[in-house]
């Protein structure tokens, strides 16, 4: 994790990369867990036996959204602002779900600060999240996030 000593040592950082996550397994009882979470039981996710039989994946994967979701953990591995009492999710300018992750597969963020601005009482930002699948070379997911972290 980078810690930036206020909103303007990250202001800084516009267009540069904000580092790579640890890796994160996303096994079944995690994506099992989304399932319930949001009500989208669809086969493809949650039933072993039938993806096995029937997917072209051979197993179950992620949901999309639950690759999606993961950004946030990412961003909070990566980056602190001392002095930022919120950051406020505003959103994404970009989403595109490039390949699937197959269950028990281990994913990290890669982030890059595409844009910053500071506005009153804080700043907004655009960060650019890649999801990358260990041991694959086209990411499960690119991401440009919209944040507004609050003094």
């Amino acid at each position: 994790m980078t810690r930036y000593d206020n909103i303007d040592a990250l202001l800084q950082r516009a267009g540069q990369p904000l580092g790579t996550t640890r890796w994160h397994l996303v096994d079944q009882a995690r994506i099992n867990t989304f399932a319930e979470a949001t009500g989208d039981h669809q086969w493809i996710h949650v039933d072993e036996e039938r993806a096995a039989a029937e997917s072209p994946f051979q197993t179950t994967i992620a949901h999309g959204m639950l690759t999606l979701s993961l950004c946030a953990t990412f961003l909070s591995e990566l980056v602190e602002v001392d002095g930022v009492g919120l950051v406020i999710n505003a959103g994404l300018n970009k989403v595109r779900l490039r390949a699937p992750v197959p269950a028990d597969s281990r994913v990290r963020g890669a982030a890059t600060l595409l844009e910053a601005r500071r506005m009153a009482g804080g700043c907004r930002v655009v960060v650019q999240m890649r999801v990358e699948i260990e041991g694959e070379t086209r990411p499960a997911c690119v991401a440009d996030w919209v944040l507004v972290f609050q003094q």
